[in-house]
C-alpha cells in the first residue's frame, strides 16, 4: 500500500516536471518566433528605404487632359494643362519649349503614373534609380550605376542654381546616405518615382525635398 502510493507519487513528479520542461520550451519557442518576425520586419525596412517617399508630400492633382502631366509642385496647384505635350511640360516649367529636349519629354510623358516597385524597371513598376538608369540609356545614351548611392559617386557636383535639364538630384530620406534619385529639369523641377505616386514631377523647394535634398551634379558618362 504505502509502495503504490510512493509510485503514484514519482509518477505525478514526473508528469509535473515534463509539463514544466514543456512550457519552458513553448515560451522559447514563441520568444525565437517573435524575434524572428521583428529582424523580418526590420529588414523589410531597411530595404524599402533604399529608394523611397516616405514622406507625405504635397498633391495638386495638376494634369492635362491627356494625363501626361502628373506633378505634387506647391507651385502646380490649381494649375490647368490643355496644350500639346511640349506646351504642358513647358507651362509647368516656366520656360520656352524651345528649351526643351523633345526626346527627354517624351520619354518622361511615355513613364508618367508609373507605379514605383522596389527593384523594377517595366511598365508594371519601377524604383528610383531603375527609372533614371532607363532614361539616361533612352535620351542621353548612357550607362550609370544601378543604384542611386553609386550614381552619386560618378558626379561632377554643381550648386542647385547651376543645375541644367538632365542633371541628377540626390535625397537622403533615411539615416543611411544616399537612397533617392530625380533626373532635373527647370527652374527646381525634378522627375523621380514617388513611392505613392509613381513617375511623377516634383519641385525641390517643397520643404519635404529641399529638407532631404543633399547633393546634385552631372554624371561622368
Amino acid at each position: 500500500m504505502n509502495k503504490l502510493f510512493v509510485m503514484k507519487g514519482v509518477n505525478r513528479l514526473y508528469i509535473r516536471g515534463n509539463l514544466f520542461k514543456f512550457v519552458l520550451q513553448e515560451s522559447k519557442s514563441n520568444r525565437m518566433i517573435a524575434k524572428s518576425y521583428f529582424i523580418f520586419f526590420l529588414s523589410a525596412l531597411l530595404f524599402l528605404s533604399s529608394c523611397s517617399t516616405k514622406k507625405k508630400v504635397l498633391t495638386s492633382g495638376s494634369r492635362s487632359s491627356s494625363g501626361s502631366v502628373l506633378t505634387d509642385a506647391s507651385s502646380a496647384r490649381g494649375k490647368t494643362f490643355s496644350g500639346s505635350r511640349l506646351d504642358n511640360y513647358a507651362s509647368l516649367l516656366n520656360v520656352n519649349t524651345k528649351k526643351l529636349n523633345p526626346q527627354l519629354y517624351s520619354f518622361i510623358d511615355d513613364w508618367m503614373g508609373i507605379p514605383h516597385r522596389m527593384g523594377g524597371q517595366t511598365k508594371n513598376g519601377v524604383d528610383c534609380s531603375g527609372f533614371v538608369n532607363l532614361l539616361y540609356i533612352q535620351v542621353y545614351r548612357g550607362n550609370l550605376p544601378r543604384t542611386s548611392r553609386d550614381m552619386e559617386g560618378i558626379i561632377k557636383r554643381k550648386r542647385t542654381e547651376k543645375l541644367e535639364e538632365g542633371d541628377l538630384v540626390f535625397f537622403s530620406f533615411g539615416r543611411n546616405g544616399i537612397d533617392h534619385v530625380g533626373v532635373y529639369l527647370h527652374n527646381n523641377k525634378f522627375v523621380h518615382v514617388s513611392t505613392r505616386k509613381g513617375v511623377i514631377i516634383s519641385d525641390l523647394t517643397d520643404s519635404w525635398y529641399a529638407k532631404t535634398f543633399v547633393d546634385a551634379g552631372s554624371p561622368k558618362i
